[in-house]
């Protein structure tokens, strides 16, 4: 029977349970601990902060957390394991690289001017995925990448390239990022045409587009669609993804949908007071919104429990096992 990597181990399909399948534990832009004004953690430190936000969702029975943060995002295995410690969630972490414009894309950069980055991102990749990340022995489960804003540029071609080749040799998933509700259908069309299982692509961040042709340009090349920005009502307010969510559903399209948040613990640098008007904006953005507020609208709106279950327990079962 197969496994998948999580920072504690390798787990069984029956193990996942419900699954928030796009979470970060922090954030970070590449840079920020050049800010003179910035705030260290010490590792223990933020880790009790990542767990004192983590575990609530244990009440509303999430087993697993997908930590989707690229190499070039701060990931932080070490942190990782620390909180998956402490609140006994299977957490799985992710290798790849961000986007272009918020990563770290100037020494592949530099590289690709005379080498075949490609292969050297697909390298990079699988001594994580297979081998271990630096030397803690925890191995990825997951490759994560990121297109811009209306367009896929060549150097996000070739990140997307590598992943491909990386995942068709391992089995993993690819869970991406899309800016402002674009390049979803060009993520999975490009991805599907270098060969990877459509099963195994989870293009995130479509519910920034409420366009249902959008939406079913994804779904009907077998990819999954991730509604996983509930609560940030900055870039997007929950009742157009509900609306959008709905509509999907009474299509019959609950066996390509996932859940989450994108939402993390901490974001790191100085110290970050958003004003009045965005803090409203983002006042339900946290781990466990979608159990307290999103799933009960859903099932008054007639969402069965079937459904709710397929999108939080099914199918991220099957992409990682399927």
């Amino acid at each position: 029977m197969a496994k998948i990597n999580t920072v504690s181990g390798t787990i069984f399909p029956n193990q996942m349970g419900r699954t928030l399948m796009h979470e970060h534990m922090v954030y970070a832009n590449p840079g920020w601990d050049l800010d003179s004004l910035c705030i260290h953690f010490k590792l223990g430190e933020l880790a009790s902060i990542c767990a004192q936000s983590l575990v609530k969702v244990k009440e509303h029975g999430v087993k697993t957390v997908v930590d989707a943060t690229a190499p070039d995002m701060w990931r932080n295995v070490e942190l990782d394991k620390m909180v998956a410690d402490k609140t006994g969630i299977n957490i799985i972490c992710a290798t790849g690289m961000f986007h272009e414009t918020a990563g770290m894309s100037a020494y592949w950069r530099f590289r690709g001017q005379a080498l075949d980055i490609i292969t050297e991102m697909y390298e990079s990749f699988m001594r994580e995925l297979t081998v271990g990340i630096g030397d803690s022995g925890i191995k990825a489960g997951a490759i994560k990448v990121g297109t811009g804003n209306g367009n896929i540029s060549a150097y996000e071609e070739r990140l997307l390239k590598a992943a491909a080749k990386a995942q068709k040799e391992t089995g993993v998933p690819i869970i991406t990022h899309t800016e402002n509700g674009t390049m979803g259908p060009e993520q999975a069309a490009l991805l599907i045409g270098e060969g990877v299982n459509p099963h195994k692509i989870v293009i995130g961040h479509m519910c920034g587009n409420p366009d249902i042709e959008y939406q079913l340009n994804v779904i009907n090349r077998g990819a999954y669609t991730g509604f996983d920005r509930w609560g940030i009502g900055y870039f997007r307010p929950d009742s157009s993804r509900k609306t959008t969510i709905l509509e999907l559903l009474q299509l019959g399209h609950a066996n390509h949908i996932v859940m989450s948040h994108d939402a993390n613990a901490k974001i790191m640098g100085r110290l970050l007071v958003m004003p009045d008007i965005i803090q409203a904006l983002i006042k339900d953005w946290n781990y466990t919104h979608v159990f307290e507020h999103i799933i009960p609208q859903l099932l008054e709106a007639g969402v069965t429990a079937k459904q709710v279950d397929q999108m939080l327990v099914d199918n991220p079962r099957d992409i990682f096992f399927g």
